[in-house]
């Protein structure tokens, strides 16, 4: 590791032993080292670990110098498909390491999936299957290169067991995954101490939260409803954006419960997640959410329920009054986010008129669902506005684009100028491409078959290059 530069930290300790419980890391019979996050480690001063000690680190998980001591697996409840369930926490990881970001010296986390059995592994094995943690690496991939604010996988090892999954053809490969991300805090985590009454204890996870993750927030001398009010309000800004984010990358997380959301809004935790190859508000990413609780056009509500859940938690502390105003600012903040999502995706710039703004956002949604055109072939197609109508005609998709279904998107796109980004971006060899890089499912299935049947890790490392290939033709800088 850069000894020089690597900022090792315990934060999590501040918070006391009620917040989580000390575990150990299962032993594994191997360890094949699958992916190593190099841009990332070298983020957060690690970049110099051999292999040999990486493996030390994040598959036998001997501790990192001067941050945790031992795993922690943290405490928490959730809704579940909006189902209470005081019965889970970290039940197949654990927190394993802080550090700091040497780019902006922000407070990060190391946890882990596929770890081994912890307090609250109730009657699983708390292993992740290699196929999960693979399909959770090109999620994390995709997600960042097309400017989804989201944890990164930061190391993936196979780890030479065969498990037995009732979903999936068992006996199959396992694995660990690290995550890096933001913060391990969780709505769920609030909920846990609601559920208890613990108040004391729901102050000071206030105050940890404000003192790390909200820039400019009230200290511990200002009154709590003002400090609650601050919280929730990043809470309510992170989530609006989160589902913006998702729309705009066309993406379905799947389980959208309140265990699975980060006070940072940061998307994370990757199980029955899709790409929607269509604008299909209705598309689904889990088989088992029979109701369409968290389709792809239902993403904001979830959401938005959500931060809810996070304010009654809150009412252990402080009055409704000082949190309703907040609350009620989400629909505004999802429109502004999606207005700012959709236009850096389609590499323009809003027009100070708001209504036009919105009129071009719908004339798109009406021509993709009337069509059910590819979404990453439009946005590909449509990258910069009027600097890309050359490229247009010669797209597969050229005679939609000049038929009548899409006379009102060309006729609002002369309102919109290209951005400085798209002006820079497009003279990327990405844009010269025949196609976009996409990651639907068939795509996912075949990397992994290649893996499964030959353990060809070729396609799974091409697809990786080629991912990261797009991100830097967006101008993406991992953050």
């Amino acid at each position: 590791m850069d000894k020089a530069a690597y900022q090792p930290a315990q934060d999590i300790l501040a918070l006391g032993d009620a917040f989580y419980d000390v575990v150990e890391a299962a032993r594994f019979p191997e360890h094949r080292l699958r992916f190593r996050n190099q841009r990332w480690a070298e983020r957060v001063g690690l970049g110099d670990l051999t292999d040999a000690e990486w493996i030390d680190h994040f598959g036998r998980f001997r501790p990192l110098p001067g941050s945790l001591e031992q795993p922690l697996a943290l405490r928490y409840h959730g809704h579940q498909f909006r189902v209470y369930n005081p019965d889970i926490g970290d039940g197949r990881g654990f927190l394993f390491a802080q550090v700091r970001d040497l780019k902006d010296n922000r407070l990060l986390d190391l946890g882990t999936k596929g770890s081994g059995q912890t307090p609250y592994s109730r009657f699983g094995d708390g292993k992740l299957t290699l196929k999960g943690g693979v399909r959770e690496v090109l999620a994390t991939e995709q997600l960042e290169a097309l400017g989804v604010e989201t944890s990164k996988s930061f190391s993936l090892i196979e780890t030479g067991e065969a498990l037995d999954r009732h979903d999936e053809p068992s006996p199959t490969r396992s694995s660990v995954l690290v995550r890096l991300s933001h913060s391990h805090i969780r709505y769920g985590t609030f909920q846990r101490l609601a559920y208890f009454g613990l108040a004391d204890e729901m102050t000071a996870l206030t105050d940890y939260v404000l003192a790390r993750y909200v820039p400019g927030a009230p200290g511990p001398e200002a009154p709590l409803e003002e400090r609650v009010a601050a919280m929730l309000d990043h809470a309510v800004r992170g989530a609006a954006r989160l589902a913006a984010s998702y729309m705009a990358a066309g993406f379905v997380h799947g389980v959208l419960n309140t265990d699975n959301i980060n006070i940072t809004a940061e998307s994370f935790d990757y199980g029955p997640w899709r790409f929607a190859p269509t604008y299909d508000l209705a598309f689904t990413a889990a088989y088992f959410d029979e109701y369409g609780l968290y389709a792809f056009g239902r993403q904001a509500e979830a959401l938005h329920w959500n931060v809810y859940q996070l304010a009654k938690a809150l009412l252990t502390i402080v009055p409704k009054e000082a949190m309703v105003p907040v609350l009620e600012t989400f629909p505004e903040h999802f429109e502004n986010a999606l207005v700012a999502a959709i236009f850096a995706r389609l590499g323009l710039q809003p027009a100070g008129d708001e209504q036009a703004n919105l009129a071009l956002l719908q004339a798109m949604e009406r021509f993709l669902i009337d069509t059910g055109m590819g979404l990453e072939r439009f946005y590909f197609d449509w990258y910069g506005g009027i600097l890309s109508e050359a490229r247009r005609e010669k797209s597969p998709a050229a005679n939609t684009y000049a038929g009548e279904k899409a006379a009102p998107l060309r006729a609002l796109l002369p309102r919109f100028q290209p951005d400085a980004a798209a002006r820079e971006n497009l003279n990327h060899p990405y844009f010269a491409d025949d196609a976009p890089c996409t990651l639907l499912i068939d795509e996912v299935e075949e990397i992994w078959s290649a893996i499964d049947e030959r353990d060809d890790w070729g396609p799974f490392n091409d697809k990786i290059a080629r991912i990261r290939r797009m991100g830097e033709a967006y101008g993406r800088t991992f953050s």
